[in-house]
């Protein structure tokens, strides 16, 4: 499914009915928006990763403009709106199209920092906020830089170092970054499974690049600032094992929002869903509530 907003086609999916068959009563399950990360990847590998949530959620996934399927849909999309702030827009645009009141906001690592952004500047739309494996500014980018120079193998720093020049230039380089980088994302790293997730995912180097690159949005983006002013009650979730985000800048999201709530997965690195995913969804759905 797509909508038109703002000058471009974002899809998006649902998973899971909004009004549920509860005896003599339809219940209200609480509409969720679901946002990946990357950028540069798609909504693909939250499916079935969240899928359970669906057992109290309505769940919309969406592709960030220009990623996934909403850059097949709009091939023609401007790079330069390729930014944390269009796809904040973007995200409250699509609330708006789909006639949701107060949504759950999931945000995953990029996903995150949107998810952020939207409940700050837009806090009427967000009724529980949840932040898994984030970071509220572009200082997680040289951390994970010293932490792969120094911990990486050959294979591993040579694909980082075209990350941190902005250099991917197709979408087989791309999955070969995420082959290579596997075993860093998750500690239960599967090699056949993560193939899998790999062939169904659509890869778009363009707004990765626009990301990180020397010149890119995630390396000066600081939200910090904007934290106070989101009312939504927060749950703060990171891997004790997590190389692009560590659990320190976890830790700063929850000492900079008071009334927020910080749980540190010690099994998991950067992919908890991957690494402890019944512990996800369990922490998930108690925070939100029947």
């Amino acid at each position: 499914m797509y909508a038109d907003i703002r000058g471009t086609r974002l899809f998006f999916d649902v998973e899971g009915a909004g009004l549920v068959p509860d005896g003599p009563v339809l219940r209200a399950h609480k509409p969720a928006l679901v946002i990946h990360g990357g950028p540069g990847g798609d909504h693909s590998g939250f499916k079935p990763g969240m899928s359970p949530l669906s057992a109290a959620l309505q769940l919309v996934y969406f592709d960030h403009r220009g990623n996934g399927r909403s850059g097949q849909a709009d091939p023609g999309a401007d790079p330069r709106r390729f930014t944390l702030d269009e796809n904040v827009e973007d995200m409250e645009a699509l609330r708006r199209h789909l006639g949701l009141g107060k949504v759950v906001s999931i945000g995953t690592s990029y996903g995150g920092m949107v998810a952020m952004a939207q409940a700050a500047r837009y806090p009427e739309a967000v009724s529980h906020l949840v932040l898994i494996v984030t970071a509220a500014h572009g200082g997680f980018v040289p951390k994970a830089q010293a932490f792969v120079r120094a911990h990486g193998t050959p294979d591993q720093q040579a694909v980082c170092e075209t990350l941190w020049a902005g250099g991917f230039r197709t979408a087989p380089e791309l999955q070969h970054y995420y082959e290579v980088m596997g075993p860093l994302y998750s500690r239960r790293f599967d090699p056949a499974a993560a193939a899998t997730g790999r062939a169904r995912a659509i890869h778009s180097p363009v707004p990765l690049n626009r990301a990180f690159a020397p010149d890119g949005f995630l390396r000066s983006f600081d939200l910090r600032p904007e934290l106070s002013r989101i009312t939504a009650p927060t749950l703060i979730l990171a891997g004790r094992h997590d190389w692009i985000c560590p659990p320190e800048f976890s830790e700063e999201i929850h000492a900079l929002m008071p009334g927020s709530t910080l749980r540190i997965f010690e099994n998991s690195s950067h992919s908890i869903r991957v690494d402890e995913p019944e512990a996800l969804h369990a922490a998930v759905l108690e925070f939100v509530g029947p």
